[in-house]
């Protein structure tokens, strides 16, 4: 597996490297000291893993996160103490505590080889599918969604809202950038507002002018505008 190492500290970077080469199937393909250089690093690099530190000087590990339209595995490095970083234990965020110790690398290194089994991992210039993970944030709560669980996007001005479970998050996107990203096999534009994931469509309606009223497997009715309802039944066969 191909991993990037991205923390502000030098000797921090030093001691990871060491511990993983304990581990023949890990290659370090990448070491940056800065969010700005590891986004520049993975885009080119497409890494299987990032081992990230939480506070680094200008942006910190999760609004780099933020900036990525998919994510690979990430181990969180941190010096937060066990209980704080329980915040942003949501959907089971590996981490690690400073100073790290072998037996929680090796923990977390046989969940990234589990998850990477059953993984497919994005090629270059291919379109995000259901398998693949997104990293959204909201205050102090975070997320790596599996975008089969996501039924709906929301535009909200230059926002997008992420519906998935009881949650809504916001992300700094806009509807249009996020729809290029995402597959049309899966995904489909409804509306000037909304994208739906077409695997959660339960009932197809006509409506008025042509369009259609979706209704989503969480009961969610989403109208699809008379433009975008001629693609659907063509897509359908309707």
């Amino acid at each position: 597996m191909k991993a990037i190492i991205i923390d502000d500290e030098r000797l921090a970077r030093k001691e990871l490297t060491s511990l993983l080469k304990e581990y023949s199937d890990i290659e370090i393909i990448a070491e940056c000291d800065n969010a700005a250089l590891a986004l520049e690093k993975i885009d080119e690099l497409k890494p299987d893993v990032l081992f990230l530190d939480i506070q680094m000087p200008g942006k910190n590990g999760f609004e780099l996160l933020e900036e990525l339209y998919v994510a690979p595995l990430v181990v969180f490095i941190t010096a937060y103490d066990e209980y704080a970083i329980k915040a942003f234990e949501v959907n089971a965020l590996s981490y690690l505590l400073k100073p790290i110790q072998t037996n929680k690398l090796e923990e977390a290194i046989l969940k990234i080889r589990r998850e990477l089994q059953n993984k497919t991992m994005l090629q270059p210039n291919e379109k995000l599918g259901l398998e693949d993970r997104v990293f959204v944030r909201d205050n102090d709560k975070c997320w790596f969604i599996q975008l089969e669980n996501v039924p709906l996007f929301e535009s909200e001005g230059n926002y997008v809202k992420v519906y998935f479970d009881n949650n809504k998050p916001l992300i700094l996107k806009s509807l249009n950038n996020l729809g290029e990203k995402l597959s049309d096999s899966y995904f489909f534009r409804a509306n000037r507002k909304h994208i739906i994931n077409l695997s959660w469509v339960e009932n197809v309606e006509n409506w008025f002018n042509g369009g259609l009223m979706l209704t989503l497997k969480n009961k969610m009715k989403i109208e699809v505008s008379r433009r975008q309802a001629i693609k659907f039944r063509e897509m359908k066969s309707l």
